[in-house]
C-alpha cells in the first residue's frame, strides 16, 4: 500500500544518480557511466532528461548499442515512432549480430503496420538465437495478426514457456500499490497504457496460459484481469482461474464475467433485454462460404443481403466486410483468415441524412461514461477513421453527446443500464447505434474497449474532459479496490 515515507529503492536510485554525477564531473568521457546515468533518469520518471542524456552519449559514441537500444525504446514509448525507427535502424546497422537489436526494431515495425519488414527482423533474430524468447513472442503476435493461429501458437509457446511473469518499471516516489495484471498470450487484452500509472502501481504481468502454479505469484494487493476477448482468449481466461486459485486478492473483471461476452453469446443473451436489438449471428466453416452454393447456404440460414462477414477474434474492423449481394460472397469470404467465419445480420445505423452513427460508452465500477460518437458516410465506423476531423458539425454532435449523454440518448440510457448489469464487468464498453424508435442497435459489448486520449490538435479540445473523467474513474476504481483489501 502507498504511504507518506519515501520509497527505499527510489532513494537508492537517487543516491546512485548523485554518485554518477560526481564521477562524470571527474571523468567526463566515462561512456558506461553516462549510459547508466541515462537509464537511471528514465527509471526515475525523467524521460526528457533521459532523452537529452542519450543524445549526448550518441554524440560521443554514435554506435554504442545500449544507448541506441534504450534511446529507441524511450522514443517509441513516448510516441515518437519515426525517430525511434531511425535510432533502432542504426542499432541494427552497427550491431547486425545482436538479436535484441532486430527484435526491438521488429516490435516497432509491427506496431507501425510494416508487417513484412517486422517479420524479416524477427526471423533474423531467430537465426542468430533460435531460443530468443522475445523474438518468438513477437513473431507469434505477427502471425496471429496475419490469421496464422497455429503458427502463432508454436512461437508463443516457445516465447512464454518459463517466461510467464514480468515486473514492469515503477517510477513513483512513495511505496507503490503492488498490482498483478493477467494477460493472454493470444492477445485480446485490455490496453492499459492510458490509465495504468507507474508512479502509483508496481505492476507484474502474468501470462495466464503459461503460469506454473509451483512458482509463487509476485506480491500484489489487487488483480486486474485484462484478458478481454472471450472469442480469442478462451484458453487464457480458463487458465486465469488457475492463477486466481493461488490468491485471495480482490480482482477486477473476473474471468467468469468476461467469458460470457463473446460476440455470439452477447447476440443471444442480450437480445432478450427490453430496448435492445442484437444482430442475428452464426458461425460457419469458411469452406461453405467460398463454395459455389454459398448463397443458397446463407439463405437457408435465414440471412438476407447485405450482410456482414467477420473473422472471430479480430477488432478495429480487421477482417470485417460488408457483402452487398450474393455474387460477392465467395470472393469476400476468401479474404478472411481461419477456418470459421461469423455471418452477422447488418443493422442499419444510418440516420435520415444517410450517415452512420456509432456511440461508445464505458462501464467503470458500475457507472456509464460517454467516450465518443462517431459519424461516418461509411458503414464501418471507427472514431479515428470516421468523418470527424474535417466536419465541425459532426464534432458538435460528439460534443453534445459527451456533455449531456442522457439528453442525447433519452430512454436508451435505461437500456444501456440493463446491458451494463447483464455484462457484470468492472471495466468494459458498449458500441451501439440507435434506430428511429430510439432502440439500441448493439454492435459490441465487452472488456476490450480502448480509451485513447485525444492528440494535441485543438479540434479535439472538447473531448479531453470526457476522456479525463474516464481515466480518472479507472484509476480511482483500481486504487479503491486495492485500499479496501
Amino acid at each position: 500500500m502507498t504511504g507518506d515515507a519515501p520509497w527505499g529503492p527510489r532513494l537508492v536510485q537517487e543516491a546512485r544518480l548523485q554518485q554518477l554525477d560526481d564521477l562524470l564531473a571527474r571523468e567526463p568521457d566515462a561512456i558506461e557511466a553516462h549510459v547508466e546515468r541515462a537509464a537511471l533518469l528514465n527509471a526515475l520518471g525523467r524521460p526528457l532528461d533521459a532523452r537529452q542524456a542519450y543524445l549526448d552519449i550518441l554524440k560521443r559514441a554514435p554506435t554504442h548499442f545500449g544507448a541506441l537500444n534504450d534511446f529507441g525504446a524511450i522514443l517509441s514509448a513516448t510516441g515518437h515512432r519515426s525517430a525511434a525507427r531511425t535510432v533502432l535502424t542504426e542499432a541494427v546497422a552497427h550491431h547486425p549480430d545482436n538479436p535484441m537489436a532486430h527484435v526491438n526494431l521488429a516490435n516497432l515495425l509491427l506496431r507501425s503496420g510494416d508487417t513484412a519488414s517486422a517479420r524479416a527482423h524477427y526471423e533474423i533474430a531467430l537465426r542468430l538465437d533460435g531460443d530468443h524468447p522475445q523474438a518468438h513472442q513477437g513473431l507469434g503476435n505477427l502471425l496471429a495478426e496475419l490469421g496464422d493461429r497455429e503458427g502463432a501458437e508454436v512461437h508463443r509457446r516457445r516465447g512464454f514457456q518459463g517466461q510467464s511473469i514480468t515486473t514492469l518499471p515503477y517510477r513513483g516516489t512513495k511505496p507503490p500499490i503492488p498490482l498483478l495484471l493477467l494477460v493472454s498470450a493470444s492477445g485480446g487484452n485490455i490496453p492499459t497504457a492510458s490509465f495504468l500509472d507507474n508512479r502509483v502501481f508496481l505492476s507484474s504481468v502474468c501470462v495466464a496460459e503459461f503460469y506454473d502454479p509451483c512458482v509463487p505469484l509476485p506480491p500484489h494487493d489487487l488483480i486486474f484481469n485484462t484478458i478481454g476477448d472471450a472469442d480469442l482468449c478462451r484458453a487464457g481466461l480458463e487458465a486465469a482461474f488457475r492463477v486466481l486459485a493461488q490468491t485471495t486478492a480482490p480482482i477486477l473483471n473476473h474471468p467468469s464475467a468476461v467469458l460470457e461476452t463473446g460476440r455470439l453469446a452477447n447476440a443471444r443473451r442480450l437480445a432478450d433485454l427490453p430496448g435492445v436489438i442484437t444482430p442475428r449471428m452464426i458461425k460457419v466453416p469458411r469452406s461453405i462460404l467460398v463454395a459455389s452454393h454459398a448463397a443458397r447456404a446463407v439463405s437457408a440460414q435465414g440471412f438476407a443481403f447485405p450482410l456482414l462477414l467477420r473473422a472471430p477474434g479480430f477488432h478495429t474492423g480487421h477482417h470485417f466486410f460488408l457483402v452487398e449481394n450474393a455474387g460477392e460472397l465467395p470472393a469476400v469470404a476468401a479474404q478472411l483468415p481461419g477456418e470459421d467465419v461469423l455471418i452477422i445480420e447488418y443493422l442499419n445505423a444510418r440516420g435520415p441524412d444517410g450517415k452512420a452513427r456509432k456511440y461508445r460508452v464505458m462501464i467503470l465500477d458500475g457507472e456509464i461514461y460517454p467516450l465518443h460518437l462517431a459519424v461516418s458516410r461509411h458503414w464501418k465506423v471507427h472514431y479515428f477513421t470516421a468523418d470527424m476531423a474535417d466536419h465541425p458539425e459532426h464534432r458538435s454532435e460528439d460534443a453534445a453527446f459527451l456533455n449531456d449523454m442522457s439528453a442525447v440518448l433519452g430512454p436508451a440510457m435505461t437500456t444501456l443500464a440493463r446491458i451494463r448489469d447483464a455484462l457484470n464487468l468492472d471495466y468494459g464498453g458498449i458500441d451501439f447505434g440507435l434506430n428511429a424508435a430510439g432502440k439500441v442497435l448493439l454492435f459490441e459489448a465487452n472488456a476490450t474497449m480502448v480509451v485513447n486520449p485525444p492528440d494535441a490538435d485543438e479540434r479535439w479540445r472538447y473531448r479531453r474532459p470526457a476522456v479525463k473523467r474516464i481515466l480518472d474513474a479507472v484509476h480511482a476504481m483500481m486504487v479503491g479496490s486495492a485500499v479496501t483489501r
